[in-house]
């Protein structure tokens, strides 16, 4: 009897340290945050307003548990429609101690659309995901995987990342992230590149840790983003460069409102 306590006692903390490590802490955000953005897009070597974006997030419940939904929206103007569709949706839903539980993206650039949906779940002491990609053509894609380690997507981990703390950090400092999408799984990191003052355009002028998003490519590190966040607390993306199929593209800060922490990275 004693030995079967025991056996059922590691295998609960087996489980739970399973989860565990797909959690972290949040000191950045809370729920009511809402940032809006100005979207630049590059033409010929003249760069043009686009559009704008946005990013909530607010506290729900997941499959009847507390959660945060967090959602980022693209929208081109129809000014650029004419050289460039871009429509793109980002969702995510985290638990409030930050472990990954569902995202989708749904994107039109170009003429190309196609959705992406990770699942997540944590059973028996693993950590477990649903793929499912809807090719441009309709057609589907579904895979499921039990990785050996987390892994997140794109906007889970931008969550998570807005509480490192970057107080030891040097220039290069690099944090490795295994990245799902809707049909695998790929190498990806976050460089540290230093501090920089960027300018929004709200007119005030931000003091910025700069973070190159890398993703792997016919093995060589490739830069899809490169995020500016305030150098406080909130580690509010400021500006961010994206490197896109059909050319460049950049978002400037415009609004924020419900930030949990007071900004003070800003330079005056």
């Amino acid at each position: 009897m004693k030995r079967l306590i025991t056996t059922c006692c590691l295998a609960t903390l087996m489980t739970l340290a399973a989860h565990a490590q797909c959690t972290f802490r949040n000191t950045a955000f809370k729920s009511g945050e809402f940032l809006t953005y100005n979207l630049y897009y590059n033409w010929k070597f003249v760069w043009v307003k686009a559009g704008n974006a946005s990013m909530s997030t607010v506290q729900t419940t997941y499959k009847g548990k507390p959660a945060y939904r967090a959602s980022l929206t693209t929208r081109g103007n129809r000014k650029v429609d004419e050289m460039f569709v871009l429509r793109d949706t980002l969702l995510a839903y985290c638990g409030t101690d930050m472990a990954p539980l569902y995202y989708r993206k749904g994107a039109r650039e170009g003429k190309r659309y196609t959705v992406d949906e990770v699942f997540y779940s944590y059973p028996n002491g693993k950590i477990a995901i649903k793929q499912h990609r809807q090719r441009n053509d309709g057609q589907h894609e579904w895979y499921n995987r039990t990785p050996d380690e987390c892994v997140y997507d794109m906007l889970n981990i931008f969550l998570r990342a807005r509480s490192f703390d970057p107080a030891n950090w040097k220039s290069g400092y690099v944090v490795n992230i295994p990245i799902a999408d809707g049909n695998g799984i790929d190498p990806a990191r976050l460089v540290y590149k230093g501090k920089q003052n960027i300018k929004a355009d709200n007119g005030l002028k931000y003091r910025c840790l700069s973070l190159s998003y890398q993703e792997k490519e016919k093995g060589k590190w490739k830069e899809i983003v490169r995020f500016y966040v305030t150098d406080d607390d909130n580690h509010i993306p400021v500006r961010l460069d994206m490197f896109l199929r059909f050319g460049s593209a950049k978002a400037f800060l415009v609004n924020m409102k419900g930030n949990k922490n007071p900004v003070q990275a800003v330079v005056k």
